[in-house]
């Protein structure tokens, strides 16, 4: 699987943790930074890392932040991405077989990097379940998109 990778000032340790797993797991990364401990703009990560899944040049995102609220929030302005800001197991994989989210936010000041890793290893792993209620559901949120995104 392809997988974008992004995460501003306060989440770049966390992504450094992440990719090395990933990649161990067969994955093939796109990162898109950052990679220094200089604030940035986190929107500056979320929005590469969404357009190339939303583009279909990346199956799945992970976006990292101090607590991963910020980059979700930016993520979820995008139509055609279904981010959640994870930090359980559970969650993780609830929302890919309910949700069938494409993008993963995390917090890097929230959770440490061993369950960060078990975090992203469930949710690249939990497939989506195809349950009529599931698939329901995320069909009224694709319709809201469509309802309120402006087309030129």
């Amino acid at each position: 699987m392809k997988i974008a990778i992004g995460a501003d000032h306060a989440g770049y340790r966390l992504k450094d943790e992440i990719v090395p797993l990933l990649r161990e797991m067969g994955h093939e990364i796109e990162d898109f930074g950052c990679d220094c401990s200089q604030s940035v703009d986190y929107p500056d990560y979320a929005i590469p890392v969404c357009e190339a899944v939303v583009e279909g040049r990346a199956e799945r995102g992970i976006l990292i932040c101090g607590t991963g609220i910020g980059m979700s929030i930016a993520a979820n302005k995008m139509p055609g991405i279904r981010c959640a800001l994870v930090h359980d197991m559970f969650s993780a994989k609830a929302t890919r077989e309910h949700n069938d989210t494409n993008v993963l936010a995390l917090g890097e000041r929230v959770i440490g990097p061993g369950l960060a890793q078990e975090i992203v290893r469930i949710w690249i792993e939990t497939p989506f379940s195809n349950g009529e209620r599931h698939a329901g559901r995320i069909g009224k949120v694709k319709a809201l998109e469509e309802k309120y995104t402006i087309h030129p």
